[in-house]
């Protein structure tokens, strides 16, 4: 043991020994009675002496067994309004009780500030407030007792790790649920890189087992290609509505082919049906804007990141949704890029590849062929659906053309993707116009992201950059921001559409007759050409 100097180590107040003088050694034990010993004379000075202080501790319920299953009712949500409705779907198919959660609104914001800690991001605020908001709905409104609702209702969400406070929002749930009454709600975490090797002991409830990750995963990328096609279609429909009116009969079957454990193609070929009776006009300069930034803040659909998606199209524009399947993907580069890494520290990790004990080729091939499963699944549902011409993003790519910006090594957020995004949406024109939101207070995104992203839009001046910060009261500001973004970003589009008709020696109405000789004008045909980030400019590109 390192001697220290008592000398130096001597609390105020606290009489040194007589030994004070030499170097002894100091046991943790020695060290933590002078801490006591300096405490009770401190509690005494100021008068507060024998006072007892509860901390708050996190008893962790959650327990849920494979035999409570028929009488509990599972509350899930959080991702898009489409795969939220899905995954229901899929796993009442295998039994489960599910019920999904409203889009938190602004009550729910106001619910999570009244019972969480301060200093807390947006989306923790939306999504506690939104279940405690639920669980006062089922006791105020429908009569239920508490002790029924804590019996019989869970909460099963996503956690995390890394710099993001993600990974405290179980605590954040429990805490909450506690001060506004519901103490003992169970709350179950399923760790996004956890596997299969979740499910243990008194929480066998969930079983983390392939038909229930499979299950999930359809829900997910099936909700992905329906998203993706109602956002490309809904800023030309000629009738207003008729686009979500298609997609709500599209969610409805696919729900009822996922709970009955039907056939999954049948029903988006029968949804492609639906959707292509939706008419449209893609003769019109509308602006692209692609949305990035924080997973939740751009993913929910709600008054968390104040209607991004509704207000952008409401302005004009077409909006270019980040899909939950990218982020899957994402995380897949992530873990073959830190094998990769460990299979090099041969000097300081055992093992013929650097990783003892481990087989880390296997482990390379297995997320390989994930990563291949995913984009299969993918673009074989958005075949049938008639997605034509959608490429997920190569994460290789973004990560090489990011990487002098954005270390790779570095999490958090989503990483180096958001300037890989930005540039990709210059450099091969994706975009008229990139969005990032985050939350306020966000330190991976907020804090590292965009202050990179003033680097990026310094070396690509063409890109129209607008980086928004989300706390749930600054809407008139955000919107108004945006708005003076998009009136460059019209012009440009406007630009580009005139080009194209000028090399292609079209009138707008010329290009409208062509485009119906040629059969291009129906609701799922969708141009293929690039070169142009116009959805109008590439079609007449392709006349």
């Amino acid at each position: 043991m390192r001697t220290l100097d008592p000398q130096n180590l001597r609390l105020p107040g606290v009489t040194p020994s007589e030994s004070a003088a030499e170097e002894i050694p100091l046991s943790f034990e020695e060290i933590e009675a002078e801490l006591k010993a300096f405490e009770a004379q401190e509690r005494r000075r100021l008068g507060i002496a024998g006072e007892s202080v509860n901390h708050w501790t996190d008893p962790n319920p959650s327990g849920f067994r494979k035999e409570q299953r028929e009488g509990t009712t599972i509350l899930c949500g959080g991702l898009t309004h489409a795969q939220d409705i899905l995954i229901r779907g899929a796993l009442r198919g295998l039994g489960y009780h599910i019920e999904v959660l409203d889009v938190p609104d602004y009550d729910a914001l106001r619910v999570g500030k009244e019972f969480g800690n301060r200093g807390q991001c947006n989306p923790t605020y939306f999504t506690v407030g939104n279940l405690v908001k639920h669980l006062q709905r089922l006791r105020d409104e429908q009569g239920m007792s508490v002790e029924e609702i804590v019996r019989t209702h869970l909460f099963f969400t996503a956690g995390s790790c890394g710099p993001c406070r993600f990974g405290t929002y179980v605590t954040e749930y429990r805490k909450a649920l506690r001060d506004a009454g519901f103490d003992g709600f169970r709350v179950l975490l399923f760790q996004q890189k956890g596997g299969l090797k979740q499910a243990t002991g008194e929480n066998d409830g969930l079983g983390f087992d392939p038909p229930f990750f499979i299950a999930i995963l359809k829900a997910i990328i099936v909700g992905d290609v329906l998203n993706a096609v109602g956002y490309r279609i809904r800023p030309y429909e000629v009738e207003p509505g008729s686009t979500n009116l298609a997609l709500d009969e599209c969610k409805r079957l696919l729900h009822d082919a996922l709970h009955e454990r039907k056939s999954l193609l049948l029903a988006l070929w029968k949804c492609r049906q639906t959707l292509s009776g939706v008419r449209v006009d893609r003769l019109q300069p509308k602006p692209k804007v692609t949305i990035i930034g924080e997973f939740w803040a751009m993913t929910t659909e709600g008054d968390g990141n104040y209607k991004l998606q509704q207000f952008l199209e409401s302005e004009g524009a077409e909006v270019d949704i980040q899909l939950v399947t990218a982020w899957l993907l994402y995380m897949t580069w992530q873990a073959k890029w830190d094998t990769r890494r460990r299979m090099d520290l041969k000097e300081d990790d055992a093992g013929r590849s650097g990783l003892e004990g481990k087989n880390p080729l296997k482990k390379l091939f297995i997320l390989r062929f994930s990563e291949v499963a995913l984009k299969a699944a993918f673009g074989l549902y958005a075949r049938i659906l008639g997605l034509r011409h959608y490429h997920l993003p190569d994460m290789s790519e973004i990560a090489t053309i990011s990487h002098q910006y954005y270390d790779n090594h570095l999490r958090g957020g989503e990483g180096h993707m958001e300037v890989g995004k930005l540039i990709q949406s210059v450099v091969k024109k994706k975009a008229h116009m990139v969005v990032s939101v985050k939350p306020f207070g966000c330190m991976p995104s907020s804090g590292v992201s965009d202050g990179v992203q003033s680097l990026i839009t310094a070396r690509y001046p063409a890109a129209i950059y607008s980086a928004i910060e989300t706390t749930g009261d600054g809407a008139a500001n955000v919107q108004s921001r945006l708005q003076m973004d998009l009136f460059k970003a019209r012009q440009v589009a406007k630009r580009e559409f005139d080009e194209a008709l000028a090399e292609a020696g079209l009138t707008g109405e010329h290009a409208a007759v062509e485009l119906k000789q040629r059969g291009k004008g129906r609701a799922l045909a969708y141009p293929r050409t690039h070169g142009r980030a116009g959805t109008a400019a590439r079609l007449i590109q392709e006349l």
